[in-house]
């Protein structure tokens, strides 16, 4: 699931990676449900000779279609998005045949936002909102599973250095270094 070791620099090591929220599977699962019941329904109440054999092999192309466009490449396509947080970027990929992918240096993020509908809070994802120093703009990961510790990772990853020190050169503990 997570970014190929062949794309990472030296000491650069993933802290998190996940997909989408499962809820992106809810439609497909609910479409194949319903292509089978109708398929079967129809099978069932086809009549017999040869337009019903004409009619079955229609119904079955059909549903086949429908399967595959509504439900299989869907669940591909869940299955080969990740959103992934390194030591040292973001990374959000996503494609089946063709891959495309956003990278941001954590160094480069000015604000990490999250929102939550309630629909997102019931089932504990959310949409979280990149800003960085680009002219491209946000980047926007939707349907993030555990949102608040994505959101908290990254802030962590950001805003403290290496070295222990937060940006006003204070350690994690509130005393000054000097």
């Amino acid at each position: 699931m997570a970014v190929s070791r062949k794309f990472m620099t030296d000491g650069e090591e993933v802290v998190l990676s996940v997909r989408t929220h499962v809820k992106a599977l809810l439609v497909p699962a609910v479409v194949l449900v319903a292509t089978c019941a109708v398929a079967g329904f129809l099978l069932a109440v086809a009549p017999d000779g040869d337009t019903g054999r004409y009619l079955r092999i229609a119904v079955l192309v059909v549903a086949a279609l429908l399967i595959v466009f509504l439900t299989v490449l869907p669940f591909i396509r869940w299955l080969s998005s990740t959103y992934t947080v390194t030591n040292r970027r973001l990374i959000a990929q996503t494609g089946i045949l063709t891959r495309s992918g956003r990278v941001i240096p954590l160094q480069r993020i000015n604000d990490v936002s999250f929102e939550k509908n309630l629909t997102d809070r019931m089932l504990g994802c959310g949409t979280l909102v990149v800003h960085d120093a680009s002219e491209q703009g946000g980047l926007v990961l939707h349907d993030v599973p555990r949102i608040e510790e994505m959101h908290r990772t990254i802030t962590d990853l950001v805003f403290t250095r290496e070295d222990g020190r937060d940006d006003d050169g204070t350690s994690l503990g509130g005393s000054q270094l000097r």
